[in-house]
């Protein structure tokens, strides 16, 4: 899977932002054609996003692009120029306001549609899927199974706080009233849980006060201990804190690693089920726990500095 710690947020519509973005240590950029694009420049915004697709240096970067929604009447044509001009130096089309899996299935096969047209491979661009309101939240086990190019449910917080009538204008903090608690806890449980049957990643939405760098970390911080993937950044200020605290410490990581190693040691070598890591006891289960934080070890770029050493070389 893709690393997706930090989700990076730039506008299509703005040149200098496009290119300022491929400067950060972002895992992921989306050039937005939603939201950030006011109806008159959504054409231009278009044009100026195939051109940083093709042009730039997005090295180490996930690319990718968010479409309008399928309630608007720019989506087919986002799709057709985007991929048509840039396809193959594009990795995942972010599909927003998603309430049904007959929406991410009709992206699906434009897309197929669009690479045997023009000889891209087939199936090689990936979706992600932003829930934002009700109707989408109900239909989310039906939208995580409905397409193999399916890489990620996105949390659209904003819109999904309009949609249910949430009395707060702050996106990111509890709302006013809500005292005991995490308003928001079911909401990001039920898009994990749809998630991970699906084998996806699950990303958290952004955080709209973007100079508080600590409460974009507490907020970030709530989601990563849920086991969430990564979470959307709206400024530079927000990068490194995304990368950090979705990064496992290096403590961490070498100690799943060393479970790994010893676990593969007892199972083939001693051939036992269970054994002891120093205090610890480790088991099936704890193998299957540190390979979640290995692998997010490893995409981070962390580098072991403990190794196990088998009893019989002590």
């Amino acid at each position: 899977m893709r690393s997706r710690r930090s989700v990076l947020a730039v506008p299509g519509s703005n040149p200098r932002f496009l290119e300022k973005a491929q400067t950060l240590p972002a895992d992921e950029v989306f050039l937005d054609l939603e939201d950030a694009v006011a109806p008159a420049a959504k054409q231009e915004a278009r044009k100026n996003i195939v051109e940083a697709l093709r042009t730039g240096d997005w090295t180490g970067k996930t690319r990718a692009v968010r479409v309008n929604g399928l309630e608007t009447q720019w989506t087919y044509r986002d799709v057709i120029e985007v991929v048509e001009g840039a396809g193959e130096h594009l990795d995942c089309l972010i599909l927003p306001k998603v309430q049904d899996p007959t929406e991410v299935a009709w992206l699906d096969r434009l897309l197929t549609q669009i690479e045997r047209t023009v000889g891209l491979e087939e199936g090689r661009i990936g979706i992600e899927a932003q829930i934002e309101n009700a109707r989408g939240l109900v239909n989310v086990d039906a939208i995580a199974g409905s397409s193999r190019r399916l890489e990620a449910l996105v949390f659209g917080p904003a819109d999904f706080m309009a949609s249910v009538g949430m009395r707060t204008l702050v996106v990111g903090e509890q709302p006013p009233g809500y005292t005991e608690g995490d308003a928001y806890h079911y909401v990001l449980m039920r898009l994990l849980m749809a998630a991970r049957m699906h084998d996806l990643q699950v990303i958290d939405g952004p955080y709209l006060q973007i100079k508080d760098v600590e409460g974009y970390r507490r907020a970030a911080r709530r989601t990563a201990a849920l086991g969430y993937d990564g979470k959307w950044v709206l400024h530079p200020l927000q990068v490194e804190a995304a990368n950090e605290v979705f990064s496992p410490s290096q403590e961490d990581y070498d100690h799943a690693e060393l479970i790994l190693e010893a676990y593969e040691y007892y199972t083939t070598v001693e051939r036992r089920g269970a054994a002891m890591l120093g205090d610890e006891m480790i088991d099936e289960a704890s193998r299957k726990m540190a390979l979640v934080v290995a692998a997010k070890g490893r995409a981070a770029g962390l580098r072991r500095t403990k190794r196990f050493t088998p009893p019989s070389a002590q």
